[in-house]
């Protein structure tokens, strides 16, 4: 596994969003699916006493089923794809803004914490989530109570953008045609997941040996 991709998946509109306004949008965890991490994030702005707490969550590991399906489910899903070095480099530019991997940890082991570091709390869940392999952006405020943080990026910084497996193969060049449109995204490499049909996997089936059949007496 490598850092040097960062995925972000999410669905059509937000991407509009990050490509038309070139930043990514830090948003509140109150709503997340996971309730044990939302809690942590809940803990960490109450034990620091902050008025605002936020976060943006990028997948490290390469592409899989369950990305699509959590986070990115249905024929709106897009994933973006960023050189990690630049993201980062956007988030260090931002006061405020910690960033790190996630670190995933079995309910036995941090029984025998006996001190957790307050700063773990943001970057920690449990370990049956593993295979999200996240990396998290989190913005602090202590002062000012705020919905939402942005944070300026270069369109440089996307390598990539793919499609939804379930988007329509006919409604692909329309998408990818209003993508491009978009001021400075002409250049963009956007592709259709093939995660669920895929011709070369498929292929391989036209290279299985033929049984050989028993001799008749």
């Amino acid at each position: 596994m490598t850092e040097r991709t960062f995925r972000r998946y999410t669905n059509l509109a937000s991407a509009l969003h990050i490509l038309h306004n070139k930043c990514l949008t830090l948003l509140s965890p109150d709503t997340w699916d996971d309730r044990n991490d939302a809690f942590f994030m809940s803990e960490y702005k109450r034990l620091k006493g902050a008025k605002t707490i936020l976060a943006i969550c990028l997948a490290v590991r390469e592409e899989t089923y369950h990305h699509w399906q959590v986070f990115s489910h249905g024929a709106d899903g897009v994933c973006i794809e960023f050189d990690s070095e630049k993201l980062r480099s956007a988030f260090n530019r931002q006061e405020g803004v910690r960033h790190q991997m996630v670190d995933y940890q079995l309910i036995t082991q941090v029984n025998k914490m006996e001190d957790v570091d307050l700063e773990r709390l943001p970057f920690m869940k449990r370990w049956p989530y593993g295979d999200e392999s996240e990396y998290r952006a989190v913005y602090i405020d202590k002062d000012e109570e705020l919905p939402v943080y942005a944070v300026p990026i270069g369109l440089n910084a996307i390598t990539r953008i793919t499609l939804s497996p379930w988007l329509a193969p006919a409604l692909v060049p329309t998408v990818k045609e209003t993508l491009k449109s978009l001021p400075g995204c002409s250049g963009l490499r956007i592709y259709r997941s093939t995660l669920i049909d895929n011709n070369q996997w498929k292929k391989l089936t036209g290279r299985v040996a033929t049984p050989v059949m028993p001799s008749g007496n």
